[in-house]
C-alpha cells in the first residue's frame, strides 16, 4: 500500500481572502474537503465541498471585498484565470459587459502524492494514456502527480505544456510536486497546440502532459506528437469513453469515425445495413481511464478494440478498479464486449415531424434501412424531428409523447444527420 500525503499550502489562500471570509474557513472542521471558496458581489460567501455546498453566515460581498482579494493575486490572463506564485490555487473572475470583476471562484490545489497508486502499472507500461471525469474528479491532481513519477521514478524526460498553470502552479518557478519535470507556459489559451508542438521539436521529450485537450487544433497537435513516438497525457472535456466518442471536436482522440458504404454481399455476410460506421485511423491515446471518484476508476486497456466494438452496436464492460479506505485495491478484470445485438427483422413505420420527407427518403435508400415513411400517428412506431422542433414541442408532437411514441431527434434537416439516425436505429435491439 502506497503512504498518501496531501499538499495544498491552503493558509497561502486564506492570506488573499478578506479577513472575515478567512476567520469562518479557519474555523471550519473540513478543511481537507475544500475544494472552492465563492465570492459573488452582493451575495453570501460560500464553499463548495465533495458533498455541496455551505453558506458562509457573513454580510454580501462587496466591491471592496473583491478589490481586496485583485490586488493580491497574479495577473489574469486572457482565459480569466489568476493564481498565487508557488501554489497550485486558481482564481477565476467573472465580469460584466464593462469588463469589471463581479465574482471570484478561488479553487483549492492540492498535491496528493501517492495518488496514483490505483493506476500505477498503467503509468509504468509508457503507453499514451487519457483521463476523463467530470469538473472537480481530480484529473489535474492525478495529471500532476503522474508528471512526478515518471520524471522522477521512472527517469523519463518530461515535459508539461501547462496553459493555465494548473499543473505547476502560478510564477515561473513551477511547484516541487511535478518533481523534475519541465513546465512549459502558454501565454494565450489559442497557442496551446503551437506550444504541445514546440515542445517536441525543441526539447526531446520522452513524455508530453497536456491538461484539457478541448479544440481540434489540439486534437491534431496530439495526433501528432504519438506518431513521432513521443508518450501523451492528458485529460479531456468528458466523463466517459461514449461521450468523448458522441463529441465531434474530440473523437479524433480515439481514431476518428468515418460512414462506410458496403457492398450488398459484405452487408448480407455482416447482418448490417449498407452504410456502417467505422474507426478512421488508429487511437491516440492507448489506454483511456475513466475518473468516477477519487476511489474508484474504470480503465480501457484497448480504446481501439472498445471503440470498434461501441460503433458495432455492443456495450463496453472496462476494468474496473476501487480502493478501499485501507488503501487497499480492487480489481474486476476488462471483460470482451459484449456482442451487438442481432439485426431487426421487422420494418420500422417513421413519422416525420420538420424533417424533409425527400431527404429521408434519400437516406433511406443510401443505408438500405428497414424504415417506412407514414404520415399518420395512429401507424408510426417513433417520430423524427429537429432540435428546434423539440424545443418549441408543438401540439404535433405533444400528440406523439401522449400516445407514448418515442420522439428521435436531430440536430440538422440534412441527409448525413438522417442517416446517421438511421445507421444509429438500425443496431437496435
Amino acid at each position: 500500500m502506497t503512504r498518501r500525503e496531501i499538499v495544498d499550502d491552503l493558509d497561502r489562500l486564506l492570506e488573499v481572502l478578506p479577513s472575515p471570509v478567512r476567520q469562518e474557513v479557519v474555523k471550519m472542521g473540513d478543511r481537507q474537503e475544500l475544494l472552492e471558496i465563492v465570492l459573488d458581489l452582493g451575495r453570501h460567501p460560500e464553499v463548495r465541498l465533495p458533498t455541496g455546498f455551505r453558506t458562509l453566515d457573513l454580510d454580501p460581498v462587496t466591491r471592496e471585498d473583491i478589490d481586496y482579494v485583485l490586488k493580491r493575486v497574479g495577473h489574469f490572463g486572457p482565459d480569466n484565470r489568476a493564481g498565487i506564485e508557488r501554489t497550485l490555487h486558481r482564481i477565476s473572475a467573472i465580469r460584466n459587459r464593462r469588463g469589471d470583476v463581479v465574482g471570484l471562484t478561488c479553487r483549492i490545489g492540492r498535491a496528493v502524492f501517492g495518488t496514483i497508486d490505483i493506476i500505477r502499472d498503467v503509468v509504468e507500461e509508457g503507453r499514451s494514456f487519457l483521463l476523463l471525469g467530470r469538473p472537480g474528479v481530480g484529473k489535474t491532481t492525478m495529471l500532476r502527480e503522474v508528471a512526478r513519477v515518471l520524471a522522477d521514478e521512472l527517469d523519463k524526460r518530461v515535459i508539461i505544456v501547462d496553459t493555465s498553470n494548473e499543473i505547476a502552479g502560478d510564477g515561473d518557478i513551477p511547484h516541487p510536486a511535478i518533481g523534475r519535470a519541465r513546465r512549459m507556459q502558454v501565454a494565450h489559451p489559442d497557442q496551446q497546440a503551437a506550444v504541445m508542438i514546440e515542445a517536441v521539436e525543441n526539447h526531446m521529450p520522452e513524455v508530453i502532459v497536456i491538461d484539457e485537450i478541448g479544440t481540434e487544433k489540439e486534437a491534431a497537435a496530439a495526433r501528432t506528437i504519438a506518431e513521432r513516438g513521443v508518450q501523451l497525457v492528458g485529460t479531456a472535456h468528458g466523463s466517459t469513453l461514449e461521450n468523448l466518442l458522441a463529441n465531434p471536436t474530440l473523437v479524433d482522440l480515439l481514431g476518428g469515425i468515418q460512414a462506410v458504404t458496403l457492398g450488398d454481399e459484405e452487408a448480407r455476410k455482416r447482418g448490417t445495413q449498407k452504410t456502417v460506421l467505422e474507426r478512421k485511423a488508429p487511437p491516440t491515446f492507448e489506454v483511456v481511464v475513466e475518473i468516477r471518484s477519487r476511489d474508484m476508476l474504470m480503465v480501457h486497456r484497448d480504446v481501439a478494440a472498445t471503440v470498434d466494438a461501441l460503433l458495432r452496436g455492443a456495450m463496453a464492460l472496462p476494468e474496473v478498479r476501487m480502493r478501499d479506505q485501507q488503501g487497499k485495491i480492487t480489481i474486476t478484470p476488462e471483460r470482451a464486449p459484449s456482442p451487438p445485438p442481432p439485426p431487426r427483422k421487422t420494418t420500422y413505420r417513421l413519422f416525420p415531424y420538420g424533417v424533409s420527407r425527400s431527404r429521408i427518403e434519400k437516406a433511406i435508400s443510401n443505408t438500405g434501412a428497414a424504415v417506412t415513411l407514414t404520415g399518420d400517428l395512429r401507424d408510426a412506431d417513433l417520430v423524427l424531428t429537429l432540435k428546434g422542433q423539440y424545443r418549441k414541442m408543438p401540439k404535433g408532437l405533444k400528440k406523439a409523447e401522449q400516445r407514448g411514441l418515442p420522439i428521435e431527434v436531430i440536430r440538422s434537416n440534412t441527409v448525413t444527420q438522417i442517416e446517421g439516425f438511421l445507421a444509429e436505429l438500425m443496431g437496435r435491439d
